[in-house]
């Protein structure tokens, strides 16, 4: 059987071509889609298959198949909450299955469909519902939290900047406002994307906003003791979603670190540099996205091997590794934070043991 890596440089190469053999057999069995549609159907079409397949090479890479039955999950519920039935997507995923039958050699394909099959066999069993985060998680700032959000869906960035500004000087802790009314907001919002009651423009405008207001909260945050500990968090190239990462250097500065955040999409070189001229503790990696995962992978692995780099102790997170938790022993990480709050601990836990020789 082929090398699981092998097989995702195969998909990841053939993209493009596989994508577009999967649009024409679409279009092959359904020929009215061409005057339904026109040409922007056929280009969707194709912009459809080829996240398929970037699911499908990252479930493969990491020998994960959870990756892809998730991403098929979520799929379902994303194109119920838009009226477009299920079979429409196991039609889909079938026809993405005969391709790879046909187009890959026999090694190749029995590792790459091995997670469409698992796929196909969730579909059947995932649910499309999906209740509201802040409904389900209550505390003592989830009204905090439900005005917040409702503000920042009406555009009201003032008010919503104002309801934060006046429970931190209410005295409402600052580490509170992050994980119960920032992170749950924004959870929040993405689900509401996906069940199709707000457009991608107000998702991006409530991640910019919370990130604005974050911002404001930062006299509060570098008023603590410091220690002595040192900080890098970044988001690996390719990533462009920042604010979780963010989230954990705020949090690991209010707790006294020197933290050094360098955001999103950063190269692996950038990375390799700046922990050769600082003394670094930890380097916190984020992965949005389950295709984001072997890039975290090639960076930990030229951090290892870099020559001039302090042993420092590296800390990953982010969706994938919540679905994977073992992942992060197979991609070289020494630990694994499944949210902003549990960094804290895991930080303080990983900088107790010997680091790395």
């Amino acid at each position: 059987m082929a090398d699981r890596h092998r097989v995702a440089a195969i998909l990841d190469k053939s993209r493009d071509e596989l994508a577009e053999a999967i649009t024409d057999r679409q279009y092959e069995l359904h020929p009215e889609l061409a005057e339904r549609f026109g040409p922007a159907g056929r280009s969707h079409c194709r912009e459809d298959a080829q996240y398929h397949l970037s699911y499908l090479s990252a479930a493969v890479a990491a020998g994960t198949p959870a990756f892809f039955t998730e991403y098929v999950g979520w799929c379902k519920a994303m194109l119920g909450a838009r009226r477009i039935p299920a079979d429409d997507l196991a039609e889909n995923l079938g026809i993405m299955r005969e391709v790879l039958e046909r187009s890959l050699a026999p090694d190749v394909r029995t590792v790459a469909v091995s997670p469409v099959d698992a796929g196909l066999a969730e579909l059947g069993r995932v649910s499309t519902a999906s209740s509201s985060l802040l409904s389900e998680n209550g505390g003592p700032l989830a009204q905090l939290a439900h005005d917040y959000l409702s503000a920042l869906l009406r555009a009201e960035r003032h008010l919503a900047s104002s309801l934060i500004l006046t429970a931190a000087n209410a005295g409402t802790p600052i580490r509170d406002l992050y994980l119960q009314v920032f992170q749950l907001s924004l959870r929040e919002v993405g689900r509401l994307w996906q069940m199709n009651q707000i457009s991608v423009a107000q998702e991006h405008y409530c991640t910019a906003a919370t990130q604005l207001i974050m911002s404001q909260l930062y006299p509060y945050i570098f008023s603590g003791e410091r220690r002595n500990r040192t900080l890098i968090a970044a988001c690996v190239a390719g990533d462009p979603h920042e604010i979780g990462a963010r989230m954990v250097s705020d949090l690991l500065e209010m707790e006294g670190w020197n933290t050094i955040y360098l955001g999103a999409n950063v190269p692996a070189s950038g990375i390799i540099q700046l922990m050769r001229e600082r003394e670094v503790d930890m380097l916190a990696l984020s992965a949005t996205m389950t295709f984001h995962v072997s890039a975290v992978e090639r960076v930990i692995a030229d951090i290892r091997a870099a020559e001039g780099v302090r042993p420092a102790k590296i800390m990953v997170g982010g969706y994938p590794f919540n679905i994977a938790p073992q992942l992060w022993r197979r991609i070289g990480a020494d630990a694994w934070a499944p949210d902003a709050a549990q960094a804290i601990a895991v930080a303080d836990r990983l900088l107790a043991m010997p680091a790395p020789s």
